[in-house]
């Protein structure tokens, strides 16, 4: 064996530790700001309904008739292959899993609305309607048929509803309270916030609440809905959802574009409003950038055109939502808004179909990287981390088995989890 060759420096022990100092601050200032995805489970869809449409069996009646769609229009794999153009390699398998998953867990993530799906109504009504979506909720999380992410949707934080949606989530909250305790999928949503105080403001009331029930500071955690122009550009010229995120104080779960609304702010025509519009891409781009590392999540618009009526009108509403939600999923956005039951079965036909296309390429890539293996693509950490990620998301909502992906990666859950490797950063607040 051959001399070891010294290794030679210049500088003093000193001005390494020195450097630490100086960045003290800035280390400490990037854990707060950046903690990375919490690594909890990501719901592929939020489900809208009115506060006045909902009832004990909602979930299970957004499946029935999902299902009652799936089997009038596409009543075998040949027929929904054919309708939505998935790999006829794929068609059984994917057909079986959308059926399963109806049949299973029709809803991902439902939100109760109390904001434009209800509008305005009189104060005791609206209170009345808080109570008991607050009662029906945690009986269905009581009784093991809640979806697994439930919330409302509240009034906002503009001076001509503010009273009305500060006494609903009091409400709802206090409802859930005297139940039994907030459950653990709860989800707000804080719709048309332009300003950052104004999150600033609904972090007060939640602050508020958690004191007033003795609750961990950072308990209850909110979505901000992104629906004018003014959140995704300030009149100064910043990004003002980024200011959002900040001013949320570590309980911003989610950030959701609101199609129509924004659309409609920044002058696009009804007949062009949709969620890949360059004004929706733009919007969402910037959503992406400003909530990239800090934990918090993005999440797509919705369709408006609604799969009913005779079967081409059917077929042509499914195309086109199968196409806007793949689309979704080729930007990172894995999650959307869905607002009818025709809407899930092609929500995860796409889904499972984006999932099961990219499982071998993506299992065979992680398996090389973990055993140094080589192979026609030189993958790093960071690209690790994201096959991880991919490979849990799609177990997760139903697309992949833990067992195939395991025979096909040699890894365990808990070794996708190591891999994916969230920083949590000390956050608190329940994520959906």
């Amino acid at each position: 064996m051959g001399q070891q060759e010294q290794v030679a420096t210049s500088l003093a022990g000193t001005v390494g530790a020195e450097i630490g100092a100086s960045l003290t601050a800035v280390d400490a200032e990037l854990a707060r700001r950046y903690p990375g995805d919490p690594g909890t489970r990501r719901p592929v869809h939020t489900v809208y309904v009115p506060a006045d449409a909902f009832e004990a069996g909602t979930v299970r009646s957004w499946g029935d008739r999902a299902l009652a769609a799936l089997d009038e229009h596409a009543p075998d794999a040949a027929a929904f292959a054919e309708i939505l153009s998935v790999p006829p390699e794929l068609a059984e398998d994917v057909h079986g899993r959308v059926r399963a998953k109806l049949e299973r867990e029709p809803v991902e993530d439902l939100r109760i609305d109390f904001e434009d799906g209800y509008g305005l109504r009189p104060d005791a009504e609206e209170d009345e309607a808080a109570a008991r979506a607050a009662r029906l909720v945690a009986e269905a999380y009581a009784d093991g048929t809640a979806a697994p992410y439930t919330g409302i949707r509240m009034k906002c934080m503009e001076a001509a509803v503010r009273d009305r949606g500060i006494r609903t989530t009091d409400v709802f909250l206090t409802g859930l309270m005297r139940a039994g305790g907030l459950p653990d999928g709860l989800v707000l949503t804080l719709p048309k916030v332009t300003y950052p105080e104004q999150v600033t403001a609904f972090v007060r009331l939640l602050e508020a609440f958690e004191t007033a029930h003795g609750l961990p500071d950072g308990r209850i955690g909110f979505e901000i809905q992104i629906e004018t122009s003014q959140s995704i550009l300030a009149s100064d010229g910043t990004a003002a959802v980024a200011r959002m995120i900040d001013a949320a104080r570590g309980r911003a779960t989610g950030l959701h574009y609101g199609t129509f609304d924004y659309s409609a702010c920044v002058g696009v025509s009804p007949a062009y409003q949709a969620s890949d519009h360059p004004a929706a891409d733009h919007a969402k781009a910037v959503m992406q950038v400003a909530a990239a590392g800090t934990g918090v999540r993005v999440c797509d618009g919705s369709t408006n055109v609604l799969p009913v009526g005779p079967p081409e009108q059917v077929h042509d509403a499914w195309r086109l939502h199968y196409r806007l939600t793949r689309r979704a999923l080729a930007r990172a956005y894995y999650q959307g808004w869905d607002m009818h039951p025709g809407h899930l079965p092609t929500r995860y036909a796409a889904v499972y179909t984006f999932y099961r296309e990219g499982l071998d390429q993506a299992a065979s890539r992680l398996a090389a990287y973990v055993a140094k293996a080589g192979g026609d693509v030189m993958d790093e950490p960071a690209t690790a981390k994201a096959l991880s990620g991919y490979l849990l998301r799609g177990i997760d909502c139903g697309a992949l088995d833990t067992e195939e992906v395991a025979r096909l990666t040699g890894l365990t859950r808990s070794d996708l989890d190591a891999f994916a490797s969230p920083r949590r950063g000390g956050l608190t607040v329940t994520a959906p």
